[in-house]
């Protein structure tokens, strides 16, 4: 039981349901959830299989990109980290390797089953995180590009239910990379503190995320007041946090603000679901928020 608890904490649960989020907001975006629940159509078996199809892809492909992040990040845990089910000797290299081996085949492997275009981006994912994990992290600016294109891929995965969307709407994606940026080069500080540039940094790119949702609700067929409580809501929970971190700087407090940032994705991709298919998909993402909240109690998220 011990042996598979430490490798449910290599996952980080938590973080999987914000991956999960992406696909949801991804779906909206490629038009495939006002389809799903048109009243002229019906409930579609069809989009449903493909929903669940690419929500087991992101599992896999998140979970394997988490868990290679410990694999890579093994010696220096053992001198910051020592907790970690690595360097506390309750997971090995090997088994997490392997893991997260299975978790990206699974990934690939579900992409596929909706088709060529699925799987390709997929594999792009899969070779992001790995790259991300083995050399881009320790890259200044390609590092949080980086991560972030990790995630812009997996809203283009959720946009690839309608593979005709993607010529159309593939520029939403530059959403998460840059929101994803600015985590990252907020966490920099995760550690030993002392990174105002990245915080204020950060607060920018927030504010340029926020700024663009805004934009796109008023060009939406979504009434805008639909999105707004949806991003209020998202503005609170990442500022809140960072304001705080920025006037101390403290490991703590920008642990705090990054442990906001990861989770505050529910609330992004709820936001973006709102705009393309109404309040009503958008709580459906948000629910999201409260399991992963959760699960964050129990699993580490950073």
């Amino acid at each position: 039981m011990k042996i598979i608890i430490a490798h449910l904490q290599l996952m980080r649960p938590a973080n999987i349901i914000t991956a999960v989020a992406d696909i949801l907001a991804g779906f909206a975006v490629s038009g495939a959830a006002l389809q799903l629940f048109s009243a002229e159509v019906g409930t579609d078996p069809t989009l449903i299989n493909t929903l669940l199809w690419l929500i087991l892809a992101t599992i896999g492909l998140y979970g394997g990109g988490i868990v290679f992040n410990d694999v890579f990040d093994a010696d220096l845990d053992r001198k910051e980290r020592p907790e970690r089910p690595i360097p506390s000797g309750r997971a090995s290299v090997q088994s997490a390797s392997i893991l997260a081996c299975i978790l990206f085949l699974i990934g690939l492997v579900s992409a596929w089953q909706i088709s060529v275009l699925s799987a390709v981006i997929a594999l792009a994912v899969a070779i992001l995180a790995v790259l991300y994990n083995a050399w881009g992290k320790h890259q200044l600016v390609f590092g949080p590009v980086n991560m972030g294109l990790c995630r812009g891929g997996n809203l283009l995965l959720g946009m690839s239910a309608i593979p005709a969307a993607l010529q159309e709407m593939w520029f939403i994606s530059i959403i998460p990379v840059i929101y994803i940026a600015a985590i990252t080069m907020i966490s920099r500080g995760e550690v030993h503190g002392g990174n105002r540039k990245a915080i204020v940094g950060g607060a920018v790119m927030y504010a340029i995320i926020i700024l663009a949702i805004i934009g796109l609700a008023f060009l939406s067929e979504i009434l805008w007041w639909q999105v707004l409580p949806f991003v209020l809501l998202f503005s609170f929970l990442i500022f809140r946090p960072l304001i705080q971190a920025l006037q101390k700087q403290e490991p703590r407090l920008i642990g705090k603000a990054v442990k906001a940032g990861v989770l505050s994705l529910i609330v992004l991709n709820a936001s973006l679901a709102t705009v393309f298919a109404g309040w009503v998909y958008g709580l459906i993402v948000l629910l999201l928020l409260p399991v992963s909240l959760l699960i964050a109690k129990k699993f580490s998220v950073t």
